[in-house]
């Protein structure tokens, strides 16, 4: 399948400094986006997407009136939208003011001013989640793999399980926590586990011990997807058996580098 490219991209970008805006869309144009309309605010971003549906949103954190979470949450809340990649540009750096878009299942968070390459790169996430390119494997065949996805945000998982179906994943599981996990694993038999760290009740490594400790599932390849980068929580997750780690973004081209790794490993 040939892939989706820069100049077939139209762009939403969400910004309400007419310099910045300029700044960005140039930045844009050098990468060769084909479509780029922009907006100042909040009102006239949902205005526009009530009208028509862009490939990206690209969003500032702060509107006159209003804010990208509150932006996103409409989005997402919108059957017609719920899907639309998302990126973020923000001078912002304090995680919990970050999280909310990390959770939500943006395709990127770039930092501002942000260089060429990440621009490059978060493009670049943007094409992969619009593509759909089955993944090649030499041990399975990729429509068969049995995925269970475990995540307590709802459209985290969402996001995760579109890059899984954008690779040939057909058997997705879902579960909203690691206790949940754990109760599917005890009726389904899974050839992979992606999941999240941060969870109530059971958390991602709580899950990975379970499994490892399991007769019938320490065989399991698990991918963890985490939006921490700490060295103890590294450690923790290192310690609980966990085969990958991947970012919140959670993206594609790592995906599925990963996945060949997981799966054409047994």
């Amino acid at each position: 399948m040939s892939r989706i490219n820069t100049d077939e991209l139209h762009i939403l970008l969400i910004e309400p400094s007419s310099t910045q805006r300029k700044i960005i869309m140039h930045q844009l144009a050098d990468e060769h986006v084909g479509s780029i309309d922009a907006v100042s605010n909040q009102a006239e971003a949902i205005s526009y997407l009530t009208r028509m549906r862009p490939d990206l949103v690209i969003s500032a954190l702060y509107f006159e009136d209003g804010s990208a979470d509150q932006l996103l949450k409409q989005i997402r809340s919108s059957k017609a939208l719920s899907d639309l990649p998302f990126m973020l540009i923000s001078s912002e750096s304090r995680r919990e003011q970050l999280e909310i878009f990390k959770q939500s299942g943006v395709v990127a968070i770039l930092p501002k001013p942000f260089t060429r390459e990440h621009l490059t790169k978060a493009l670049n996430a943007t094409l992969d989640l619009l593509d759909q390119d089955d993944l090649e494997l030499e041990m399975f065949d990729i429509d068969s793999i049995r995925v269970l996805v475990v995540d307590d945000s709802r459209m985290a998982r969402r996001h995760i399980m579109r890059v899984l179906q954008n690779l040939g994943v057909r058997h997705l599981i879902e579960a909203t926590d690691g206790r949940e996990a754990i109760e599917r694993l005890q009726r389904e038999m899974v050839d992979l586990v992606v999941t999240d760290y941060n969870m109530p009740e059971v958390n991602g490594a709580e899950l990975a011990e379970f499994i490892r400790h399991s007769a019938l599932h320490s065989h399991l390849p698990i991918m963890m997807v985490t939006s921490e980068a700490n060295d103890a929580h590294l450690r923790n997750i290192s310690h609980s058996g966990v085969d990958a780690l991947a970012d919140k973004p959670f993206e594609p081209d790592t995906v599925k580098q990963l996945l060949v790794r997981l799966l054409d490993r047994r």
